[in-house]
């Protein structure tokens, strides 16, 4: 039986799949310790041809008839995994030809409560824009103190405020039976799967960190921020007395979570909505960076509402300015 089972869902992505497979076949440990479960998950595009032309023992194609969503893919992969562990990895993903070893090695003889470990990432970012938002990703990455990066109960604390981001669906590393004892994935969540999927995981053990760049993820975009702002809602409802317990030991969970939707909004060149979430978030000199970044890109995005909206805000204040000065000027004549 193979020691770790890659899980890689995938829909209409035939161009970067064969990157995401080669990646993981290539990895350091031995051939027998390997499987690659691909999740096909009811692609229309030319997958099929392509899971076809691997004439490898180690990849095993799963298909989903219709198109189900990421989470349940994953979930697919975790049921049908054969291996101690479970590596999880997106399909327009590529990961380091060390990463399973130096994970493995991480947690090893450190005891029976480490149960998994995660790594560092890369985004592939090219062309001066991507050098733009490497430099960006890089002030951002520069915390005025280092934060926990693994164990369990501090890990958790880290995770819900933002201050570390696990990326489990490319970077997590954990025990199978972890993995189905907690019920995968969380199949209703459209965001914030792979944090939450890390807190149930800790609520269980420990992980370990490789701090190396392990993975090089492809750039995503983001769906609409009226989606993200729900969907980090009903993140953290259904983890309230988390947030309630780490909250009182002083972490910054729900006004950074404000900082996210700040910067979708901003993004998106709703800026009158970024700043109204603005003012209830936590930021530090470490986020000025990102959010110029997501205020520039939202005045690229929509410059004609935005200068509209900047002429109301200053109509709406010059004629303040006029009804304060009118009731001054009242009062002194009637005086």
């Amino acid at each position: 039986m193979p020691r770790v089972s890659v899980i890689i869902p995938t829909y209409n992505r035939a161009g970067s799949l064969v990157r995401a497979i080669d990646s993981a076949l290539e990895q350091t440990i031995d051939d027998h310790e390997l499987e690659v479960v691909v999740v096909d998950d009811g692609s229309t595009d030319n997958t099929g041809l392509v899971l076809a032309e691997y004439d490898d023992p180690r990849v095993r194609p799963v298909v989903h008839a219709t198109n189900q969503g990421a989470n349940v893919a994953r979930n697919t992969g975790i049921e049908h995994a054969r291996g101690e562990y479970v590596a999880f990895l997106d399909s327009d993903d590529e990961w380091d030809p060390t990463k399973l070893e130096k994970q493995l090695a991480a947690f090893e003889g450190r005891g029976d409560d480490w149960i998994g470990a995660y790594c560092d990432t890369a985004f592939d970012l090219e062309g001066t824009s991507g050098r733009l938002r490497g430099v960006t990703a890089s002030l951002l990455s520069r915390t005025d103190e280092q934060p926990t990066m693994e164990g369990n109960d501090d890990l958790i604390g880290e995770i819900l405020s933002d201050g570390v981001q696990p990326g489990a669906g490319s970077t997590l590393l954990v025990r199978t039976d972890v993995a189905r004892e907690i019920g995968g994935f969380d199949e209703d969540l459209d965001r914030f799967q792979d944090p939450e999927f890390c807190l149930r995981v800790l609520e269980q053990g420990k992980l370990a960190y490789v701090d190396e760049k392990l993975v090089v993820r492809e750039e995503t975009g983001h769906p609409p921020a009226d989606v993200v702002r729900r969907a980090d809602q009903q993140y953290l409802s259904k983890h309230e007395d988390l947030v309630e317990r780490y909250e009182a030991e002083g972490y910054e969970i729900r006004s950074r979570h404000q900082l996210v939707l700040a910067k979708r909004y901003l993004a998106e060149g709703r800026l009158l909505r970024g700043a109204w979430h603005l003012r209830k978030a936590a930021v530090s000199a470490r986020h000025y960076p990102g959010l110029l970044w997501a205020t520039g890109s939202g005045v690229r995005r929509r410059p004609l509402p935005i200068v509209a909206s900047l002429a109301l805000v200053l109509v709406a204040s010059t004629l303040g300015r006029r009804t304060l000065t009118n009731r001054v000027l009242d009062r002194s004549s009637s005086r």
